[in-house]
């Protein structure tokens, strides 16, 4: 037989505690009750550990209860759960409650049903706890808290707006005081996550506040975010926002009248505009004042005209006296070169024309004219103010989306005559056109999900892992144990047999050892073995073996023997 290590024997290892408690416990598992058994158990375990990952693996999603709740109420929301027997976890890092989506409604309706949350105290639960006796100091106090109150509740109603709260700031009206601040507020919100605010509804806020509050002014209203980010504008809109505003208006508006006209013709994607609108905000206002010619006319007249020669008969007049009453001398007669006149002769009578005129002078006396006349001229005020906005110069430029066939020079007139007409375009103006069809670059390709970022994703993670665990626990250790357990039947199936051939295989098994130990009596140099000191037939034999044991290993021959000595006597031997 070939040489075999000395077993050790369990006694010797009763010192050690650590090994005999591993050798009590592979005897206990080693009694045949036990060993039948153990099969059935590591199934069971397996079938345990796979129930045990399914359950934590195959949790669904969780879902927040409610956001921005106080303590207090989310001490009565979790006992309320837990009565009701709704498993909820709470968030270590934020504090939030949460349940598994498929229990979200029910939790719900329980919580409803209990009353909770709590909602916040409003104006008129201040009020109503208004204590009596309350001096005016005290109930002018909780008034403006009541009216904070209220106005937080009624700006929480916004989509965007997770909480609010309203600090007003106003004296209270005195007669003492000569000079009052005016009043004014501030509105701190907390937003959603991911939400903001448009300044559209920052501006209703703003007025929402100013309205309620008797003496309050928008313009004194402040309104900030939970990032310290001030949402409302001092004043209102600034001029240049306005401008701004409104030339993004205008701009909007041709660049929506050119799409509606090429949309029909060349496709939503077929083409690409911008409008540059240069708007006049001069505030201009002239005053011309003018007296148009030929524009006179008599707004007054006074006076009038006499005539002292009326019936032929001249008035009376001159100077009193002999000279007066004289009769007139003769008239002279002056002539001209080359003409004769004859000379009057004294009391003779005048010719009739000389006599006619006389007496026409006569019957015509003098004349006197006085008036006082008042002209109204023509007097024109003109104001002319140009409106602020005006448009000064227009820019279009449009490109067209330029397909497998090349446009037409005639296409491209008509496309040009066609826009023009529709953002109203004047040369004299200085407007400015440019239309051009070019080739468009490729649109980059939409960026599609990832795979682990779909929503089918976490169940299969889940039901997978779940999966693989389970046939873990099964094929490693289910599996071997039923292995195991069908070759400890088929060897318990073969015991009888190997009973009964046992006395044949034992006297084969000495005839050889002896065979072998006769053979090392005879030859010292032959390498003895435990099993050949014990198939010795004699005393003598087995003593000369030992004796060539001993000689070729000294050091195994006193291992022996020393456990020979523990077993005998334990703990006599160290």
């Amino acid at each position: 037989m070939s040489d075999t290590t000395l077993p050790v024997p369990v006694a010797a290892t009763a010192g050690a505690t650590p090994n005999a408690m591993l050798e009590r416990v592979r005897g206990f598992a080693r009694q045949p009750a036990v060993a039948k058994s153990l099969p059935f158990v590591g199934i069971a375990g397996a079938i345990l550990i796979a129930l045990l990952a399914w359950t934590s693996f195959a949790k669904g999603p969780q879902r927040d209860l409610f956001a921005g709740l106080s303590d207090q109420d989310k001490a009565s929301v979790a006992d309320t759960l837990k009565s009701s027997g709704v498993a909820y976890t709470l968030d270590r890092d934020s504090g939030t409650l949460t349940v598994n989506e498929n229990d979200y409604y029910r939790a719900k309706m329980v919580l409803a049903q209990a009353g909770l949350p709590k909602s916040a105290p409003d104006g008129d639960a201040m009020i109503s706890s208004l204590p009596m006796g309350a001096s005016r100091a005290v109930e002018g106090e909780r008034l403006r808290g009541a009216r904070e109150l209220d106005l937080a509740r009624t700006i929480e109603q916004i989509d965007a707006v997770a909480a609010a709260k309203v600090h007003l700031a106003a004296e209270q009206p005195s007669v003492f005081v000569r000079d009052q601040a005016p009043a004014s507020a501030s509105v701190m919100l907390t937003l959603r996550q991911g939400r903001a605010l448009s300044d559209g509804q920052v501006s209703a806020i703003v007025n929402l506040v100013g309205s309620s509050v008797p003496g309050l002014s928008p313009d004194n209203v402040s309104v900030v975010d939970q990032a310290g980010h001030l949402l409302s504008r001092k004043g209102g809109d600034s001029t240049t926002d306005r401008q701004i505003d409104l030339q993004s208006q205008t701009e909007q508006r041709y660049m929506d009248a050119i799409a509606k006209l090429l949309t029909p013709l060349v496709g939503a994607d077929g083409f690409t505009t911008e409008v540059h609108a240069d708007l006049d905000f001069a505030e201009t206002q002239a005053t011309r004042e003018s007296f148009p010619k030929d524009s006179g006319v008599v707004a007054a007249e006074k006076g009038g005209w006499e005539n002292n020669g009326a019936n032929g008969n001249p008035a009376p007049g001159g100077i009193p006296g002999a000279i007066a009453n004289s009769p007139p001398t003769a008239a002279q007669v002056s002539t001209m070169p080359n003409q004769t006149t004859t000379p009057a002769v004294p009391g003779a009578t005048a010719p009739a024309t000389a006599q006619a005129g006389t007496t026409a002078a006569a019957a015509q006396g003098k004349t006197s004219e006085q008036y006082d006349r008042t002209f109204q001229l023509g007097h024109e005020v003109s104001v002319t103010k140009n409106p602020v906005g005006s448009l000064k110069r227009l820019s279009v430029a449009v490109a067209l989306k330029q397909g497998a066939k090349p446009r037409g020079v005639a296409e491209m007139q008509q496309i040009e005559q066609l826009l023009k007409g529709a953002v109203g375009f004047d040369q004299q103006r200085g407007d400015q056109f440019a239309l051009s069809s070019r080739a468009f670059a490729d649109a980059a390709p939409e960026l599609k999900a990832k795979w682990y970022e779909a929503s089918w994703t976490p169940v299969a993670a889940r039901n997978g892992t779940a999966l693989i665990i389970a046939s873990l626990a099964f094929f490693g250790i289910a599996r071997p144990l039923l292995t195991r357990k069908a070759k400890a039947d088929a060897s318990a199936a073969a015991a009888p047999a190997a009973i009964e051939n046992a006395p044949a295989k034992a006297f084969l098994g000495n005839q050889i050892a002896a065979a072998l130990a006769d053979e090392a009596v005879n030859n010292p140099e032959k390498r003895v073995t435990l099993d050949m000191i014990e198939a010795a037939p004699g005393y003598a034999d087995r003593a000369a073996l030992i004796r060539n044991f001993v000689r070729q290993d000294p050091d195994r021959a006193a291992l022996v023997v020393r456990d020979l000595i523990r077993a005998d006597m334990p703990g006599g031997a160290e």
